[in-house]
């Protein structure tokens, strides 16, 4: 059950992972395979709680669908994504991320999953963004 989001924002500081790349991993379904130490931090889940579960998990009801869409449709097509995300940690609190996501390949070629480092965002970003996802989910709920 996904918690009820709080109006209070976490930052890469507030956790104390500054500088520090947020990763993880996922199957080809978003399943996700490896979460790094500070993705456990910023989303306030353990690793345990986070292996096995689908990555959006973390997804704010804030998001829009379409952000997600272009999300797949460029990834599946073996590109690489970059966009901002406002994500849901597990007390319903939220943080912002920059995230790169691109497809992994084994040594054959074959691609078998996904990973996703994040970043902080900037706040001329995230007011920017803000203002954008607020206009899309408005239209998507018409």
């Amino acid at each position: 059950m996904r918690p009820k989001p709080i109006d209070e924002e976490v930052t890469f500081e507030d956790v104390g992972v500054i500088g520090r790349p947020i990763i993880s991993k996922t199957d080809l379904k978003g399943i996700i395979t490896y979460a790094n130490t500070p993705f456990c931090k910023l989303s306030g889940y353990s690793k345990k709680e986070l292996i096995g579960k689908p990555h959006n998990i973390i997804r704010h009801p804030d998001m829009p669908k379409a952000v997600f869409k272009q999300m797949w449709e460029t990834i599946e097509r073996n590109e690489k994504f970059r966009g901002f995300i406002k994500n849901l940690r597990k007390d319903g609190k939220y943080y912002w991320v920059e995230a790169f996501i691109e497809p992994i390949f084994d040594d054959n070629g074959i691609k078998i999953g996904y990973i996703a480092a994040r970043r902080p965002v900037s706040k001329e970003d995230k007011e920017k963004y803000e203002k954008i996802y607020k206009e899309m989910k408005e239209r998507e709920e018409k």
